[in-house]
């Protein structure tokens, strides 16, 4: 008894182990939270809730098994749902539902575990340990029970992609696991009492030796040949990096005002009381609002790639800021700033209280149902000092890696490129360059706040070269840094632009006013470096002094109403204050497709899987074996037409009168030979009779002739059936599924069973 139980649970033990291994694999890029423990109790309710419905029909598991896992998932989005959310529980289990895999592959890593991002694998990992219980239990067929955690290990390991740690413990155990659990339960088969009916002797040991010689031999010659051909493809992709699915779904896309915040500084500028938010800082330094990369001569860009984010943010790719770091908690609470874009100090890597999305080369944060009045969270950044003594020696980086932060726009006024070579002479250095130009805009430039806005060359160029009675050398934040941004780049310094706001000691209020834009340089071994080239006082030097401009050419001065302006300076936001609403990442239709396009798939796969099982069973009992066991074999395959046509015998049935019953089993439709009695069996049935009483009588002529009847008569009683049944008869997996009954070979009161074949 203890043995027949521990060869029953020992499939279940494998499976567990497989499918609890997929499980891990899949968890690697999630950050904290329960989706662990979540993934392995997927594991154990599928398969165990699957050994427990057998002695039922199988028809009824995949009923019961939905329901449970409907019951789990409802249990999972539960206990990921954060406590500040604004959704209840029925609300956020159809959100996630509806997103839950475009929203999984626009997360960023280390993924959040909540109820949009815990969806897909917990659905995956019970249908993997369904489906391999299934295989395994019902079927016998621990090999094809193993199929689908290997599907899903395989879909968790391109789903973490190149985003996690290698961790070779996992596959090599996996393996270990799959080869021990096949030994165990193949050597429990060969173990089993086998009744050949044929009388042991030399000859037809060493027959049996010959044939397990040349089955070994050609196993290993095949074992061979895939080896050397899948060799040099394994070890060629050794060291390349995995493919990241994500790189094929759009993100949350930013709106026009978002895209380029630096058209907002003049408006601010314009109402500097009004109340943007209220923030509590551990001490005086820049808030951060977004960074812009891109610029095209027309419009600077923030250019980001967003990705949905959790509470622990991902470290920011490219180069760190070296020097004097320190930890910064700060606390905000949303009052009329609007937009997507979220405020924090420097390069944050947590965010509490609000769900936002993450930009790893610029660390930034996105909102992407925007900013709503008296919205209040907390961040943790990393706030770095760079360190002023590498500074003088430091240079800045080159190659294709750095281009964008050198492009300045395919035309360049020839004024703009005389005045950042006026600021380059005599400063070598790529340090003394980027602290030239600093001192040179704010020596002799004036901030005014109603400044009109724009940042295009030519708008750059009546900044930069106009005189003040023109209208020339006064401007915002937007063209301070936009200027110091631009010519550093004709310097041949990497730049870029960043927006936010000047952040106090305490908790404060942040108004308009403190707005503020300031160019950052690149420089290597020591990273993002800001400078401030605003003037300190309005007492300018007259530029003159310092440098003397071209002379003008015969195009009249412009004022700065006829210069061209960004095609995104005159956006505003809409009435409502809503802005422009971000585009969905896969819309329903889309979504509906692939959905379908994968079942149909698995469908595909599953209906050939079963035909080549059915194909290779009957092979086995019709033309392998001793005779006795092709005559059981054949009366087998008579019994599975007999239940497949709809009709199965009473149990009580001897072999005689399962024939009778057989060539009585009505068709569903009229056809050519449908008035034609079916193919007799009575002489199967009397050498199924011989097999239980006198096995060693029978030889390879009886067992022609059982396999001819079978033959006979499984494909007249299928050839009877409508086209839809006939192809449902050969892609049926019910076969597969039931036990070999032992056929009653005498009559009723001295009945005898006859072995199992």
């Amino acid at each position: 008894m203890v043995t027949k139980l521990a060869r029953g649970a020992l499939p279940v033990v494998i499976l567990l182990a497989l499918t609890g291994l997929a499980g891990l694999a899949g968890a690697r890029i999630y950050a904290e939270g329960p989706l662990l423990p979540l993934l392995l109790g997927a594991a154990a309710g599928s398969i165990l809730l699957s050994t427990l419905l057998r002695p039922l029909p199988s028809w009824t598991v995949a009923p019961v098994s939905m329901l449970a896992l409907g019951g789990y998932t409802l249990l999972a989005v539960n206990l990921t749902l954060r406590a500040d959310a604004d959704m209840t529980l029925v609300s956020a289990y159809l959100d996630a539902a509806r997103n839950a895999l475009p929203r999984l592959l626009t997360a960023a890593v280390p993924v959040e575990a909540a109820p949009d991002t815990v969806l897909v694998p917990i659905v995956a990992i019970w249908l993997a340990g369904l489906l391999g219980a299934e295989l395994a239990g019902r079927g016998g067929r621990l090999l094809f029970g193993a199929l689908p955690p290997t599907v899903a290990y395989a879909g968790a390991l391109v789903l973490a992609g190149p985003n996690a740690q290698p961790a070779l413990w996992q596959p090599l155990t996996y393996a270990g696991v799959c080869a021990v659990g096949l030994a165990l339960t193949a050597r429990q088969r060969t173990t089993a009492p086998v009744v050949t009916g044929d009388v042991p002797s030399p000859e037809k040991d060493r027959v049996f030796q010959l044939r397990a010689i040349g089955g070994a031999a050609a196993g290993l010659a095949a074992m061979l040949a895939v080896a050397v051909a899948a060799g040099p493809l394994v070890f060629g992709g050794v060291g390349k990096e995995p493919h990241d699915p994500r790189t094929a779904v759009v993100p949350p896309r930013e709106d026009a005002l978002d895209a380029n915040p630096l058209i907002r500084i003049s408006g601010w500028a314009a109402q500097p009381t009004q109340h943007l938010l209220d923030a509590e800082l551990p001490g005086d330094m820049p808030i951060r609002l977004a960074v812009l990369s891109e610029y095209d001569g027309v419009t600077w860009k923030v250019g980001a790639d967003y990705r949905n984010a959790g509470k622990v943010l991902p470290s920011v790719t490219g180069p760190a800021t070296t020097g004097r770091s320190s930890v910064v908690k700060q606390s905000y609470t949303v009052a009329e700033l609007d937009g997507g874009l979220v405020p924090a100090v420097s390069t944050p890597n947590r965010i509490d209280n609000m769900r936002v999305a993450f930009d790893s080369r610029s660390g930034t944060l996105f909102k992407q149902d925007r900013l709503a009045p008296g919205q209040k969270y907390q961040v943790e950044s990393v706030y770095t000092k760079p360190d002023v003594n590498l500074l003088s020696v430091a240079d800045v980086p080159s190659g294709d890696a750095y281009a964008r932060y050198l492009s300045v726009g395919s035309t360049l006024p020839p004024e703009l490129v005389n005045l950042a070579n006026h600021v380059s002479e005599n400063n070598p250095g790529a340090y003394a360059k980027a602290y030239a130009l600093q001192g040179f805009l704010a020596e002799h430039y004036k901030f005014t706040a109603t400044a009109a806005s724009g940042h295009a060359l030519p708008n750059l160029k009546f900044f930069l070269t106009s005189t003040a009675a023109e209208g020339g050398r006064s401007g915002t934040s937007e063209q301070f840094a936009a200027s110091y941004a631009v010519l550093g780049r004709m310097m041949g310094l990497p730049t870029r632009v960043v927006v936010g706001f000047k952040g106090r000691a305490g908790k404060h209020p942040v108004l308009a006013s403190d707005a503020t834009a300031w160019p950052e340089v690149l420089f290597s071994g020591v990273g993002w470096v800001s400078f401030d080239p605003m003037p300190q006082d309005q007492n300018t030097k007259p530029l003159e002094e310092d440098y003397t401009p071209p002379p003008p050419t015969k195009t009249p001065s412009v004022s700065p109403s006829q210069v061209s302006q960004s095609p995104l300076a005159s956006t505003a936001a809409p009435a409502d204050g809503k802005g422009i609403a971000a585009e969905p990442v896969l819309t329903a239709p889309v979504l509906l497709m692939l959905s379908g396009v994968l079942l149909f798939g698995l469908l595909v796969f599953g209906a050939l899987v079963v035909g080549l099982l059915r194909r290779s069973r009957t092979g086995r009992r019709l033309r392998s074996g001793t005779p006795s066991e092709r005559v059981l074999g054949a009366w087998l395959e008579v019994r599975d037409a007999i239940r497949l046509a709809g009709h199965t015998p009473p149990p009580h049935l001897t072999a005689s009168e399962i024939a009778l019953y057989a060539s009585l089993v009505p068709v569903r439709r009229r056809s050519a030979g449908h008035g034609e009695p079916l193919p007799p069996l009575g002489q199967l049935a009397e050498l199924v009779n011989v097999v239980g009483f006198a096995p060693g009588l029978l030889g390879e002529p009886e067992a022609s002739l059982a396999v001819e009847q079978a033959v006979a008569y499984v494909r007249a009683l299928r050839g009877r059936r409508s086209l839809f049944n006939r192809v449902a008869w050969s892609l049926s997996i019910r076969p597969l599924l039931w036990k070999p009954s032992r056929p009653v070979v005498a009559e009723p009161g001295i009945a005898h069973a006859a072995p199992r074949a």
